[in-house]
């Protein structure tokens, strides 16, 4: 699975563009299918080198309550879940404020 495509791209606001929002607006989600954790993407902008910083929210069994944050595409791609299963993205996500993001 893709993680990222054109009309993802196309769609995530820049860096900093919601730091003024009180209740930003999540635009992705990706999960572990086969553990607890869950990221949930407010932001994002394309590296120089093709890599693609976030700016979200991650939640797993080590912080239920989500913790803020950066992280980068590539630090994403390398996580396995228990049974080594890759992160996946929630293809029928529906964008949603982050305070809905659980």
């Amino acid at each position: 699975m893709k993680l990222m495509t054109k009309a993802i791209e196309n769609k995530l606001p820049e860096l900093y563009s919601q730091e003024n929002v009180s209740d930003p607006i999540c635009k992705l989600k990706f999960f572990t299918p086969d553990s607890s954790f869950t990221w949930y993407v407010t932001e994002g902008q394309k590296q120089g080198n093709g890599d693609w910083l976030f700016f979200g929210k991650v939640v797993s069994h080590l912080c239920p309550e989500g913790e803020l944050g950066y992280t980068m595409l590539s630090q994403i791609k390398e996580v396995r879940g228990s049974f080594g299963l890759p992160v996946e993205r929630d293809m029928y996500f529906s964008e949603k404020p982050l305070s809905q993001c659980k």
